[in-house]
């Protein structure tokens, strides 16, 4: 399978984001070309990661189909031939868009990252190493680092077109969307993690935290949109492997970042776009990482068909 950096489709686009290319199809539907772009500390690279894209887009189809009956969502087929039948105009382009395009239904997207978090991780930690608060919210005295957070911590968070989001408390979040919506994202958010995790857990996958995106329909609906619970949105730990009061290994793009850190640390690095090359070791192993989340959360292994 060819790698993607950029797609060029004949619809109109929309957005483009670090990952995502946005298209619309008609008034009320939307396609998403998930490439293989990649970022980190905020910085997307010029290279690209082999089956990146692909990986994203069908774990999250996998989900959306595990979360049926749990929640509506946006998913309409993430299946080429499925989607070129609706689009006719994409069949020229089916062996680029196999594996990596999912048709949605089109929504207003709520301005909020809705995150969640059954363990003690990440900028969460940190904020609670320093000050016993997240999101300014005092919390309970001795928890440990990847500790487990009984109940999990809604914690909302603005979301960034560049940078990074800024978490925010719930209050803040009624301020912004009102008691009902706040109530009814939330209520959404915990029943979507709380499937997942048990799902994972029977996989031998820990979603230490996670965050969604909600949209409203055409016809007022609260729908679950975006991507959900990939290794992109999502912190995912080997069950096997956790031990708390320690970062855990992780599913994701830990190879880069440990490359990035090392040339920040020895000066060859700023911090500031343009990213340093990536060695071709780097690349592969953030590819393999990623093609192993799948195999782990879904049980199978990414089989695309028909793909470049």
């Amino acid at each position: 399978m060819n790698t993607m950096l950029a797609s060029d489709l004949p619809l109109p686009r929309i957005g483009r984001g670090k990952v995502r290319d946005i298209y619309a199809v008609g008034e009320d539907r939307v396609l998403l070309v998930t490439t293989d772009r990649i970022s980190a500390f905020d910085v997307v690279m010029a290279e690209t990661i082999p089956m990146k894209g692909a990986v994203l887009t069908q774990i999250s189809a996998w989900w959306f189909r595990q979360l049926e009956g749990v929640v509506p969502h946006h998913m309409i087929s993430a299946d080429a031939d499925s989607i070129i039948k609706e689009v006719p105009a994409l069949w020229e382009h089916r062996a680029s868009l196999a594996g990596r395009a999912m048709l949605c239904r089109r929504t207003t997207v709520f301005p909020i990252e809705c995150v969640i978090r059954g363990y003690l991780s990440g900028s969460a930690w940190k904020e609670y190493a320093a000050k016993g608060t997240l999101a300014g919210e005092k919390l309970a005295p001795g928890l440990l680092e990847s500790g487990k957070l009984e109940p999990a911590i809604f914690s909302p968070a603005t979301k960034a077109e560049t940078g990074h989001d800024e978490n925010i408390t719930v209050g803040r979040m009624r301020e912004i969307l009102g008691d009902d919506v706040t109530e009814r994202l939330e209520s959404m958010t915990r029943a979507v993690y709380s499937r997942g995790e048990k799902i994972s857990r029977e996989h031998g996958i820990i979603i230490a935290d996670t965050k969604f995106e909600f949209g409203r329909d055409r016809n007022g609906r609260i729908i679950l949109i975006d991507e959900v619970m990939t290794p992109d949105s999502s912190r995912f730990w080997a069950a096997d492997l956790y031990r708390p009061g320690k970062p855990q290994p992780s599913f994701d793009k830990q190879p880069l970042r440990d490359y990035l850190d090392a040339e920040r640390r020895a000066g060859r690095w700023n911090g500031e776009a343009p990213a340093p090359p990536l060695p071709a070791k780097v690349v592969d192993a953030t590819s393999k990482r990623y093609l192993e989340a799948y195999r782990r959360v879904t049980a199978t292994d990414l089989a695309i068909q028909g793909a470049d």
